[in-house]
């Protein structure tokens, strides 16, 4: 899972991947931070005669990385049963598009691939954890199912068929997504609800659109997910009602282009979007502050 020396520097080199790790692991990135500092506290706390005797330090990290997040994404899903609302994944900023970012802050350390967009992380949220961390180590960053193994304590056999079974979950979630087409639709979806142009915004949204929303008891928002284009239409333009003053901004959202709203020059929400046949199918909403802290430091 990677080599490193034993040395300082060598050490620090692997934070980058594991953080992109953790955080496709965990859809958090302050989770993400958690666990690899817990994994550089234990590389830490070992003896130095053995830390000697560790070949690659950076595979070392990375298994210690993943067991802390398999940790996690087991007491996660107590935790969310008494999450206000739906829970989703924290949103990402672009590199670019941060004013100060000078690479030691954890979303500077993110790689922008199809294995962050919004609508593969919400897909990975219903795979069991021992599915999450196989499917992701394997087919996201192609380590061996042996090492896997090691992660998970199961057999690479086990290891390889939990990867299947996540795979099948994750069906079409994968499908290629082009990031200008999805701009032009974005572009009109923020221009009709500026206008609160009802019309406008139900031929924008499939009839089956689904908008989930999640403010986490700590900002306003609908409890249950939005189905029906024209529900959603009419939502947005009751929202527009409601924040005067409201600033939407074109945004790249973990690494396709959103709306970003801001209020007195603070980001208050983060808006990602699917979109199939020119027309949106989902949208996800974040509110809860405690997400938003990446969107602070950037805008």
């Amino acid at each position: 899972m990677g080599t490193a020396g034993t040395g300082t520097d060598g050490i620090a080199g692997e934070r980058r991947q594991l953080i992109n790790v953790a955080y496709r692991l965990l859809g958090s990135l302050a989770e993400a931070e958690d666990a690899v500092q817990e994994a550089y506290a234990r590389w830490y706390a070992l003896p130095r005669n053995r830390r000697a005797e560790i070949v690659s330090p950076g595979a070392w990290l990375t298994t210690v990385t993943g067991r802390v997040c398999l940790d996690v994404l087991r007491s996660a899903r107590t935790r969310r049963e008494r999450y206000v609302g739906a829970w989703l994944p924290e949103p990402l900023p672009d590199r670019a598009e941060r004013d100060h970012g000078h690479g030691t802050d954890p979303a500077d350390q993110m790689v922008m691939d199809e294995s962050v967009t919004m609508a593969f992380l919400v897909v990975l949220e219903s795979m069991t954890p021992a599915e999450r961390v196989a499917f992701v180590l394997h087919d996201v960053f192609r380590y061996p199912f042996a090492e896997i193994a090691v992660v998970l304590g199961r057999t690479p056999a086990a290891c390889k068929q939990l990867a299947a079974s996540a795979r099948r979950r994750a069906g079409a979630a994968r499908t290629p997504v082009t990031a200008v087409g999805q701009a032009d639709v974005v572009r009109h979806v923020k221009e009709a609800w500026e206008t609160k142009d009802i019309a406008a915004l139900v031929d924008l949204l499939d009839p089956a659109a689904v908008m989930t929303a999640d403010g986490g008891g700590m900002a306003g928002t609908v409890l249950r997910p939005v189905e029906g284009g024209a529900h959603i239409a009419r939502y947005m333009a009751a929202i527009a009602d409601k924040a005067p003053g409201l600033e939407l901004l074109e945004r790249s959202v973990n690494g396709l282009p959103g709306l970003v709203a801001r209020r007195a020059g603070a980001v208050t929400t983060v808006a990602s979007f699917e979109v199939s046949g020119g027309r949106v199918t989902r949208i996800w909403v974040v509110r809860n502050p405690e997400k938003l802290r990446p969107w602070t430091r950037a805008e």
